[in-house]
């Protein structure tokens, strides 16, 4: 099991799960997002996005005041309990990092689970000025149980039981098809159109 960037190919793929798992797709773009892949059989096992949010007043001034959030994490099924939600936001925070974030936030419900990495919940007063808008849009749409949360980069940690679920793929998946077809490219095969307007 490794996580990686997503691929343009996998908009439609991302966009269907997001969708099914009732996860935030604002501002959507593949590019954001990591994939959580299965080595022996291909099959994509989870995913999640780092959104970096520009103010107004860095656009003169460079990167100092962006943002940067962790959202639309989401894990399969059939993979769910083996670590690889961990992974994907392991991968996210380390991104982050790279990119210059010392901290990175979260808006959700699920705070007990991003707790174990050191994720602590913040006053809503601490929140950027553009992050505050956005909780209050999360609560009226996608998550009416979202609360603020935030890591410094350099305090994100990884339980040992997670990281060595991880390491195991589950039994029973070698028959798994990794074929791509039609609509893994967003085509809709009954009509030969596309399913989604990306904007492109």
């Amino acid at each position: 099991m490794y996580v990686r960037d997503a691929k343009n190919r996998e908009e439609v793929w991302l966009l269907d799960h997001i969708e099914a798992m009732g996860l935030d797709e604002t501002a959507f773009r593949s590019r954001d997002y990591v994939v959580a892949v299965d080595e022996a059989s291909g099959e994509k096992a989870g995913f999640g996005r780092i959104r970096i949010h520009k103010t107004d007043s860095d656009r003169a001034s460079g990167r100092a005041d962006d943002v940067c959030e962790l959202t639309s994490i989401g894990v399969l099924e059939g993979w769910r309990e083996q670590g690889v939600g961990a992974h994907v936001v392991e991968r996210l925070v380390e991104y982050a990092g790279d990119e210059g974030f010392d901290t990175v936030y979260v808006l959700t419900g699920e705070g007990a689970y991003l707790a174990q990495f050191g994720f602590e919940r913040i006053d809503e007063s601490e929140l950027p000025a553009v992050l505050q808008d956005r909780l209050e849009d999360k609560r009226e749409g996608v998550d009416p149980d979202a609360v603020p949360l935030a890591i410094d980069v350099d305090q994100f940690r990884m339980p040992d039981r997670l990281r060595e679920a991880f390491k195991r793929a589950p039994e029973g998946r070698e028959d798994v098809s990794n074929d791509e077809s039609a609509e893994d490219f967003g085509i809709d095969t009954e009509s030969a159109t596309y399913k989604y307007d990306t904007g492109r």
